[in-house]
């Protein structure tokens, strides 16, 4: 290692740790530096039909097959670490495209609605919310959870651990675990690591490239619009005031960057998924998010607060590590 690269090194290690232990203590990740616009996500549950006379959505079969080579290929047989004896895996249901799994980041919810006298059928696109605060970021403990200066929040799947604090803080259980990947494979498979998580990543090579997620381009009603995200909001409040409808992801879980307008209220969308929820044996009930209105962010509990002082200097240790061996491997 030469003169430049051990400086490096060391400059970016401990930059790291200083970054990471602030940035999770404050409980508000930092994201990358710039004036990049973030984008949004506008979903008008009013053109939504779920692509009827289609057995998957061309939505879900975008982003299967535009995500397919990022899919976990877990080693055989897997084996639990102590002191667990079970595990998740999806490698033999990778064909489930009716809720979220690793092999499955977005799906159609179809939910049935009584409202002023009407039944309304609606069809509710799913996936990654993408939170102007989220708790999964901010509360990591091996740091690999990021918000883009684009908006999207990004899992490292490379060095995830797959503990599923993620999923723990989400209040829609986005992320999904598989095990028998994943960088714990090569460091304690027997003591320590649950996999990988995964999730919508919002397409962000697409993004960076001025390209829209997958999901979107493929959506033949125009349900699903893509753009910066205050237009996003705009078109959100408009179109809820055309339809004398409701919008859901401006507040929950301190905001977000989806915005989707409904002709009935989202309590109701709610009470309706929770019951249907409740019928699905289980691990199938996994990944089945509900739409809560104005639920809370973690972060902003005592709890939260409390959790994102007692993980920074892990997590902070955790991204430091992490950065050096990618500076030692010559990535970014």
């Amino acid at each position: 290692m030469n003169e430049i690269s051990r400086r490096t090194f060391f400059k970016r290690t401990l930059a790291s740790i200083a970054a990471s232990t602030l940035v999770l203590a404050s409980g508000n990740k930092t994201v990358e530096a710039g004036d990049t616009v973030q984008y949004g996500t506008f979903i008008d549950l009013t053109r939504c039909d779920g692509c009827a006379g289609k057995d998957v959505p061309a939505c879900v079969n975008a982003c299967r097959e535009k995500n397919q080579h990022n899919f976990p290929q877990p080693q055989e047989p897997i084996q639990p670490y102590w002191p667990q004896t079970k595990f998740e895996d999806w490698s033999r249901k990778k064909h489930l495209t009716d809720k979220l799994t690793p092999y499955n980041w977005t799906y159609v919810q179809p939910v049935e609605v009584k409202h002023n006298g009407k039944t309304f059928k609606l069809n509710i696109p799913r996936r990654c919310m993408h939170c102007d605060n989220p708790p999964c970021a901010n509360l990591c403990p091996f740091g690999v959870h990021n918000k883009t200066k684009e908006g999207a929040v990004v899992i490292d799947r490379n060095y995830c651990m797959g503990g599923a604090k993620c999923r723990d803080v989400c209040p829609w259980d986005i992320p999904q675990r598989q095990a028998g990947v994943g960088i714990y494979l090569k460091m304690a498979p027997k003591l320590a690591g649950g996999g990988v998580m995964y999730k919508c990543d919002l397409c962000i090579d697409l993004v960076k490239k001025g390209q829209e997620p997958s999901c979107v381009q493929a959506c033949p009603q125009k349900a699903l619009i893509f753009g910066e995200k205050e237009e996003m909001r705009k078109l959100a409040h408009r179109r809820a005031k055309e339809i004398s409808g409701y919008i859901y992801g401006e507040k929950e879980n301190g905001g977000t960057s989806t915005f989707y307008v409904s002709p009935v209220p989202f309590d109701k969308i709610h009470k309706s998924i929770m019951a249907k929820k409740k019928q699905a044996p289980k691990p199938e009930r996994i990944g089945i998010p509900g739409m809560k209105p104005a639920v809370e962010n973690y972060l902003d509990s005592a709890n939260g607060t409390l959790a994102g002082y007692l993980i920074a200097p892990v997590a902070g240790a955790f991204a430091a590590g992490i950065t050096a061996i990618k500076t030692m491997k010559g990535e970014e």
